[in-house]
């Protein structure tokens, strides 16, 4: 055999990890590709910034998710900051595409991938799994939510999330009322376009320096709002204040939330969306108004 081998799949996980459901939205940010770069460098050696006319792409990535097992289930949410990224090996390979090409799944060689810089997430177990199996950089967060849902139709095409600090303790996650950061998304009347753009291949750095590379098969087309100057101000991008609030607990040096949030403030500034995606799993039963029996 020649190949590199395969990486370890650690107990009690099997691969691959099935989603029972699936909400999710995206906000992509075109930006100064110097600082990423440089960031990059430091996270993620073997991997080189995508270059869209210049600019990188650093992708904002929420999802809430619902996997079932055999004794029972769990609901997980998550952010990830990432930089869309290929092998620096393989610069040679990677397609010329624009930003636009690009998101809509063009790039069907998928070595444009989402370079993880940060995930936060509110399950002790996803944490433990991310970080184990796909060398992720994950960490404690928590989130309060706003989705469109046939079960509050009056959403609509409106999203929002925010990201808390969070620990973890014997007792499991410890939440803070701190708000990291938090987006907003008024999707209503923008016109929207079924896209395939998965597998979406996720890059992590091992703690050997190896570079590991997941894909993410998503079974339904996304829904892809491309932006420009006069649909931009549809995204709003919020940085939290850094330091704990009245009650909200003392945080660690080095916090790994408030690092998260520091480096997005420095990759994104004031730089607009360039673009909106978002996946919502279709329901599979619906138990309808009940009616008299006379």
């Amino acid at each position: 055999m020649t190949g590199l081998p395969l990486p370890p799949v650690p107990e009690p996980y099997h691969l691959p990890f099935h989603y029972g459901a699936l909400h999710n939205i995206g906000v992509d940010f075109l930006v100064d590709p110097g600082p990423v770069r440089t960031l990059l460098a430091g996270r993620h050696p073997a991997l080189a910034a995508a270059d869209f006319d210049g600019r990188a792409c650093v992708s904002l990535n929420y999802q809430l998710y619902f996997a079932q097992y055999p004794t029972g289930g769990g609901i997980t949410e998550e952010v990830e900051i990432n930089v869309i990224a290929h092998p620096a090996s393989a610069a040679d390979r990677v397609p010329a595409v624009d930003y636009g090409q690009y998101a809509r799944g063009h790039d069907q060689t998928r070595l444009l991938g989402i370079a993880r810089l940060h995930v936060l997430c509110d399950s002790p177990l996803a944490i433990d799994a991310g970080t184990r199996l796909y060398a992720e950089p994950k960490y404690p967060g928590w989130f309060t939510a706003v989705l469109p849902s046939l079960n509050a139709a009056a959403v609509h095409d409106r999203w929002s999330f925010v990201c808390h600090r969070a620990g973890l303790g014997p007792d499991g996650l410890r939440r803070y009322e701190e708000e990291l950061f938090a987006v907003e998304a008024d999707l209503a009347g923008l016109d929207g376009e079924p896209v395939v753009n998965t597998p979406v291949t996720g890059y992590g750095t091992d703690p050997e320096g190896r570079l590991l590379a997941g894909p993410l098969t998503v079974h339904q087309p996304y829904r892809f709002h491309p932006l420009d100057t006069r649909t931009a101000d549809r995204i709003r991008l919020t940085l939290g204040r850094p330091g704990p609030g009245p009650g909200q607990g003392p945080g660690p040096a080095g916090d790994p939330g408030r690092e998260a949030a520091a480096d997005l403030g420095r990759l994104v500034g004031d730089a607009p969306a360039a673009g909106v995606w978002t996946y919502q799993s279709a329901p599979v039963a619906a138990h309808h108004r009940p009616y008299y029996v006379r």
